[in-house]
């Protein structure tokens, strides 16, 4: 939550409508885990935060535009992937630990981020481009 979060209508959130747009996507975020992506609509994803699907439309158009926040977020997390790569030794035995490091650093992301890179892929084997 850094930065300015704006509502769909363009006002900067307040500290608690920031944190209400967090539980938001943290509730969705879990949905997506147990639920298919299809499935998921937004009356559900407010209930389960506890709040109305008038704050949700608040924050994001449809459930869609709060799935690309998600994965947003997740991109930026992913990013931190390449100091597993970049500037290190490939060769003999740092290699191998270089090597050890980069799977389970991978594995540990996937692991975290797995719901939302199956909705990633879903929609970029429809062809959607974002």
């Amino acid at each position: 939550m850094t930065g300015q979060v704006r509502t769909v209508d363009g006002r900067v959130a307040g500290r608690r409508g920031q944190a209400t747009r967090q539980k938001l996507l943290d509730c969705l975020g879990e949905m997506l885990s147990t639920s298919p992506y299809r499935d998921v609509k937004v009356i559900d994803v407010a209930r389960k935060a506890g709040t109305s699907p008038a704050t949700f439309y608040q924050y994001f158009p449809d459930v869609e535009g709060a799935v690309l926040e998600i994965a947003e977020e997740m991109a930026k997390e992913g990013a931190g992937l390449t100091e597993l790569v970049s500037g290190r030794s490939w060769a003999g035995k740092s290699g191998a630990t270089a090597a050890d490091e980069l799977v389970d650093g991978f594995l540990s992301f996937w692991r975290k981020h797995d719901a939302i890179l199956r909705v990633v892929d879903l929609g970029a084997a429809e062809g959607d481009k974002r």
